[in-house]
């Protein structure tokens, strides 16, 4: 009897559950939007990511035999080359940042507290020392020293962040043989007028003592000087060299931040947020 009035009971509680209507979950908090929300989630998410920067790697690595063997190999742009490679040793030259080094946790930081980029918040992060190598990036820049190449970090970090820098690198067992392996935004090269943040200088500085195998970067300044940043310049620079890619020339992917981003706005990175996102969405090809 006791059984039949819990059962009865149980079945009055079911049917008193299933005929209430749902109430929707209301959120903690507003997300704002951001438009780096998707690529700072893929960067840091997405195992797509981390096998692409293997793949480049990896492939680079096989190629390397090869492009020691040949006296005539050269990955620096044909009008930064003034002297013969011939008799110089060999080197590679990599960008730092979403190259080897992984700084998505401060993309991450501005994400979380609805702030753009700046130098200051930048600097502190750099100064912290505690960006992680990127996928192959430690095994490739190890198997290149090993058979005698020198390994350059040609970063746009300033020179102020080379104490800094230089720590991140081998805290995290890149091979960095000197203070001379990192030449940062700033570094003097007589002779040569910098222009903007471009890195042709401090390509030609290694260029004077070294044949360069290889160039690794996730931006387009990272291999040339890129001096009409529009779309249509850009394609301009890259194209008499798109037989390197992959071959002398090794990209790697970065939809956080780039100079593609400010191409589509007129390089004016002071206008209003409203003005460059409208200027992107006009960019957009929807056929």
């Amino acid at each position: 009897m006791r059984r039949t009035r819990y059962a009865a009971l149980l079945v009055l509680l079911l049917a008193g559950c299933a005929a209430a209507p749902s109430k929707p979950i209301a959120p903690s908090a507003a997300v704002p939007a951001d438009d780096n929300l998707n690529a700072v989630a893929w960067t840091q998410t997405a195992v797509e990511h981390d096998l692409v920067y293997r793949e480049v790697y990896r492939d680079a690595e096989e190629k390397l035999a090869a492009a020691l063997a040949d006296p005539t190999w050269d990955a620096l742009p044909r009008d930064e080359r003034g002297n013969s490679v011939a008799s110089l040793p060999p080197a590679v030259i990599l960008d730092i940042d979403e190259t080897v080094l992984d700084n998505s946790p401060y993309a991450a930081r501005l994400v979380r507290d609805g702030k753009e980029f700046d130098a200051s918040s930048w600097a502190l992060w750099c100064k912290e020392g505690i960006a992680k190598p990127l996928p192959g990036a430690l095994a490739f820049t190890r198997a290149a020293a090993a058979r005698g190449v020198a390994v350059f970090y040609l970063s746009n970090r300033t020179q102020d962040l080379n104490a800094a820098t230089l720590a991140n690198l081998r805290a995290d067992g890149f091979p960095v043989a000197g203070e001379d392996s990192f030449l940062g935004l700033g570094t003097l090269v007589p002779g040569c007028a910098q222009v903007g943040s471009e890195k042709g200088c401090r390509r030609k500085l290694i260029a004077q003592r070294y044949r360069v195998l290889m160039q690794f970067g996730d931006q387009l300044g990272d291999f040339l000087d890129v001096l009409d940043n529009t779309p249509n310049g850009r394609v301009a620079a890259v194209q008499p060299y798109l037989d390197w890619v992959g071959q002398r020339w090794f990209v790697l992917p970065n939809p956080t931040y780039g100079s593609w981003e400010p191409a589509l706005f007129g390089n004016d990175g002071a206008q209003p947020l409203p003005q460059r996102r409208a200027a992107k969405r006009a960019a957009l090809r929807v056929q």
